[in-house]
């Protein structure tokens, strides 16, 4: 229990971080003149240095969509998935909260509390809610393609690079999609700033596009490159189980065989 607990606060913190960074990036980038190169910075950064400090500690998902999509392959128990995003929507809101807190309402109250919105302009010409749903979907399954690559998949770079590949990912998405969606990639991501400044915008774009994005590249990832080394791993277990209770009969054999007294 004391485990599952370090987990979820290991969840909670990361979202925290993340969002509070994130977030603030967005309410003041008019203000800094950092524009979206600095809250992509900002952004993926912030999630790099999360994975990197707490990754070892709970699987660094903070995100309900990489949680969602580790528990479609089997990766995480049930019960566990489901702790882990209410711990990540509870950090979101968190976050959220002392961002409204900190900053002047003239400050947070015309980006929403730094809430990921389809940009009006951009929908002035033509990029419709369905187009977002569907541009936060493929950077979703850009960012769990490469969470499954270096964190979850055990063969791959997690303790070389840590979460420099998830931050660069991060940073790629918003550059593309950040000037139209706001580039959540993320649910917790969307969900305290849109509860704190009570804007719901198209706010099922950033739930049912992430989720879709993921659980597609999770089933990829594991279709084309777990599957195989799963069962090959499953059919090797076997065998060394045979073989031990092979050995096991063999010993038990030669005590219960009746020997010559000398």
């Amino acid at each position: 229990m004391r485990k599952l607990g370090e987990q979820c606060a290991a969840e909670f913190i990361g979202v925290f971080v993340f969002v509070f960074i994130g977030a603030g990036a967005v309410i003041l980038s008019s203000a800094s003149g950092a524009g979206m190169l600095g809250v992509a910075l900002a952004t993926g950064l912030t999630m790099g240095v999360a994975v990197s400090a707490l990754g070892h500690v709970s699987g660094g998902h903070f995100n309900p969509a990489v949680t969602v999509g580790a528990w479609v392959t089997g990766k995480i128990e049930s019960g566990r998935a489901g702790l882990y995003i209410l711990a990540q929507l509870l950090a979101s809101a968190a976050a959220a909260t002392l961002l409204r807190i900190t900053l002047p309402k003239r400050i947070w109250e015309p980006t929403s509390l730094g809430a990921t919105l389809l940009n009006p302009a951009a929908k002035s010409v033509g990029f419709t809610a369905p187009k977002g749903l569907l541009l936060e979907a493929v950077l979703t399954f850009f960012l769990v393609m490469v969470v499954f690559g270096t964190a979850i998949d055990d063969r791959g770079t997690f303790k070389a690079i840590a979460g420099l590949g998830i931050g660069l990912a991060i940073t790629a998405d918003i550059l593309v999609g950040g000037i139209l969606t706001g580039a959540s990639m993320n649910p917790a991501r969307s969900f305290g700033p849109a509860l704190l400044s009570w804007n719901w915008s198209n706010f099922w774009i950033y739930i049912l596009g992430p989720l879709a994005g993921a659980v597609i590249a999770a089933e990829v990832y594991w279709f084309f490159f777990l599957r195989g080394r799963e069962e090959e791993e499953l059919a090797a277990q076997t065998e060394v189980d045979v073989e031990t209770i092979d050995e096991a009969d063999d010993q038990t054999g030669w005590l219960d065989a009746p020997h010559d007294e000398e």
